[in-house]
């Protein structure tokens, strides 16, 4: 019988990710069998997904703890799937507060734990690291930082990169994007909670400049008409699964915090970064996050590249002022890009979905 993978993705980001490593996965052992909580990208794979990463997405401290009956349901019901399925490895992609559970408990089974893409323990919940050391048998990290940050508490990781450049590459070779150069991208986020409270701000700013064109970059699992509905009779476009087509044609972006941020930073694009939470949300968030930015962009980079808005600070005059700074200030715009290209210079080349293919069955050189 052949090896047998579990993965567990609990959103669109580690779906994406996750699918470039079962790519290599089974590059290097076609007879490999997977089975996932993910989404379509590791089915086209050829992984069985199990349950659906749209099932899991819960949002902010107060829609977990609203559902956290159905969460403890979801980890009750995952453990007895992988525990039918006899895995050789089960491989975590970030999405900790579920994750870390199945670790714990894996490792108590005696199963070789692999976890990918590191939860951002650096920002919250540092306790956490404990679970990390005790359950953990190999965590792999795709930003320059966190090898340090884990190596002055004591652990040794591994650095392998960061995915998003293996994704970019991949559709690099994609000449015939249907969008013209020179679009302003509106990137409201990737689900239906944010974007009802980001995308509204972000059209009332639109307004002040009627003579650009402004196209939405529509997470794949909202239906378009979502965004029809809150867009109405103003002349935005939706382009839905094309974030990247969106994005090489863009010359400057509004983006929602998250992952987003660094994929337009990424195709070199000029952007200002927004959030805005629930009250209680984030309430809770700024006496618990120990960050003092919320963009990867800026975390990498150690200083402030690219504006934040935030809360109250994230409305339609603050976002028409730090856009029309990306269009027409020409030293903040030159620097912002040179700044973007720094950024990728640190994040290195594509590879690591290869690189850590080639990890996932290598025991540590140095224990956890």
């Amino acid at each position: 019988m052949g090896k047998r993978a579990f993965v567990i993705a609990g959103e669109a980001s580690g779906d994406l990710h996750g699918s470039n490593l079962l790519k290599e996965l089974l590059k290097k052992d076609p007879t490999l069998t997977i089975q996932a909580w993910g989404g379509d990208r590791m089915a086209e794979q050829g992984a069985e997904v199990m349950k659906h990463y749209r099932e899991l997405a819960f949002m902010g401290f107060t829609q977990v703890v609203m559902n956290l009956r159905t969460i403890l349901r979801n980890i009750s019901l995952c453990k007895e799937q992988i525990q039918a399925f006899e895995p050789d490895v089960l491989i975590l992609i970030d999405y900790p507060g579920f994750n870390l559970r199945i670790a714990d408990w894996a490792h108590k089974q005696g199963i070789r734990v692999v976890y990918y893409i590191s939860p951002q323990l650096w920002a919250w919940k540092e306790n956490r690291i404990a679970t990390v050391k005790r359950a953990v048998d190999r965590m792999i990290v795709i930003l320059p930082f966190e090898k340090e940050w884990y190596a002055e508490r004591g652990l040794h990781v591994d650095f392998v990169g960061h995915p998003l450049l293996d994704e970019i590459a991949a559709q690099s070779s994609d000449l015939s994007d249907p969008i013209k150069k020179g679009v302003i991208a509106l990137l409201p986020g990737s689900r239906a909670q944010e974007i009802s409270r980001m995308l509204p701000v972000m059209l009332e700013a639109a307004k002040h400049f009627p003579q650009e064109r402004f196209v939405v970059a529509a997470a794949p699992s909202i239906p378009e008409a979502f965004y029809k509905d809150i867009i109405g009779i103003a002349s935005v476009e939706v382009v839905t699964g094309g974030t990247y087509s969106v994005l090489r044609s863009a010359k400057a972006a509004v983006v929602t915090s998250g992952t987003a941020t660094l994929e337009t930073a990424l195709f070199g694009v000029p952007e200002v970064v927004c959030y805005s939470g629930g009250a209680i949300n984030v309430w809770l968030a700024r006496r618990l996050v120990k960050v003092k930015f919320i963009s990867l962009v800026n975390l990498i980079m150690g200083r402030e590249v690219v504006r934040e808005l935030v809360q109250k600070d994230m409305n339609a005059e603050h976002i028409r002022f730090e856009l029309d700074r990306l269009l027409n200030n020409t030293d903040h715009r030159s620097r912002m890009i040179s700044d973007l290209g720094s950024l990728r210079e640190k994040l290195g080349g594509p590879g690591a979905s290869a690189r850590t293919a080639e990890l996932v069955w290598k025991s540590p050189e140095v224990p956890l």
